[in-house]
Parts: structure tokens; sequence; C-alpha cells
């Protein structure tokens, strides 16, 4: 299935930044109705009453510096 990125955005910010984003993103998919915005682009959605819900952490290791680092996800997805 081919896959169409319709918004990405990512900036470094603080915890406490990261905290109030995802307390609003909880408000709005909780009321079904999200709106992502950045600086240059905006995109509307609807969330289902019964969405998927994943959440992930891993750590990874760069293969050519050994450095190590982690990427927690949190992820829903729906199919229409």
């Amino acid at each position: 299935m081919p896959e169409e990125e319709l918004f990405k955005t990512e900036k470094q910010v603080s915890r406490t930044e990261i905290a109030e984003a995802l307390r609003e993103a909880a408000g709005q998919i909780d009321s079904g109705d999200v709106t992502l915005v950045s600086d240059v682009e905006e995109q509307h959605v609807t969330v289902p009453e019964m969405p998927r819900f994943e959440i992930e952490l891993e750590r990874l290791t760069d293969s050519e510096t050994g450095e190590q680092r982690y990427e927690l996800e949190y992820e829903v997805r729906w199919t229409e």
C-alpha cells in the first residue's frame, strides 16, 4: 500500500513543551476532531470512536558511530 505523508513536523523542544503538546493532542483526540498546524501547513482529520493505539519504545544504534538513541512513539491509526 503506497504511503502519502500528509503532515510532519519535527523540532527539539523541552519535555514540558512535549507534555503540553501531548495534552493538547489528547483533548483533540478525545473530541474526535484533530487539527495539526505548523508554520507552513495545516491538516484536519476526524478520529473514529475505536481506532488502534500503539506505544513503542526502541533503542537504536548508529552502525557507524555506535551511538545509541531512543525513540518513543505513540501511534493512533484507523482505516476509512
